[in-house]
């Protein structure tokens, strides 16, 4: 079995590491594709305006000037020697649940696997704090969840979005395949500061306060101490509306 494996944290990030240490309790035929700097919230972003530069690290280990997705196309058409038989993306730093799921790279970069008829599995670690991230978590427990997964099998249009909560690898209560939540508040904030000429400017960051989803959701497996595994589709079609617009829109 080949596996390809991204991320959206770049090249040097140590979930990458983790990644890694999971396709190889699969298989020796592990490639890496990677962006060279973080593309984190870039979601299924490519490359159109600006040319794409690809470095060797050393076999079967590259970085993109890019997105996830440029990463997966790059890999697929002019990287590896033949398709893969599964494309892995992570381990985020920091969790992939609900509305993040929208915007996440990690996600972005399955989904591009998916597209091009590729199983692919997306894998992100929540956590408090960055620089605290559990690793030994994904690193105890992924290998086992990916071969489950593979036994199983899925969809060809699924993506599978598994996060580990922020625990101790002992303290791992089990397992919840799980649907996508939607949080009940806004976390994410803008805070302005001042740089050192007197200019304004922003940073992204969120409130940590969590919210009170549903039983049977990510949200709700994650802090309550399980492993979330979502099916997630691109198919965003909303059929109950469809009827009453295609009735307000009808010839009277």
């Amino acid at each position: 079995m080949r596996i390809l494996c991204t991320n959206d944290d770049g090249i040097y990030a140590r979930g990458l590491q983790s990644l890694e240490k999971i396709a190889r309790e699969i298989t020796d035929d592990v490639w890496v594709v990677a962006p060279q700097e973080e593309q984190s919230g870039a979601a299924r972003a490519l490359t159109l305006a600006h040319p794409i530069r690809v470095r060797q690290y050393e076999e079967r280990r590259y970085a993109v000037t890019g997105t996830p997705s440029d990463c997966v196309l790059m890999a697929l058409d002019k990287l590896l020697p033949g398709k893969p038989d599964l494309i892995l993306s992570g381990v985020n730093n920091g969790q992939n649940l609900a509305e993040d799921v929208t915007v996440s790279g990690t996600i972005a970069g399955a989904f591009q696997g998916m597209s091009l008829g590729i199983p692919s599995i997306a894998l992100s670690l929540a956590r408090l704090e960055r620089a605290k991230a559990k690793w030994e978590t994904p690193e105890a427990h992924g290998p086992k969840v990916v071969k489950t997964l593979l036994e199983t099998g899925w969809p060809i249009d699924v993506v599978v979005n598994v996060n580990f909560p922020d625990r101790d690898a002992s303290k791992i209560d089990g397992v919840e395949v799980t649907r996508q939540g939607q949080r009940d508040m806004v976390q994410l904030f803008a805070e302005e500061r001042k740089d050192l000429r007197g200019g304004t400017y922003y940073w992204y960051g969120y409130t940590g306060e969590l919210s009170d989803p549903p039983a049977g959701t990510d949200l709700r497996a994650i802090y309550e101490g399980r492993i979330s595994v979502t099916p997630l589709h691109l198919a965003l079609t909303h059929e109950d509306a469809i009827a009453p617009l295609s009735a307000a829109f009808s010839p009277a």
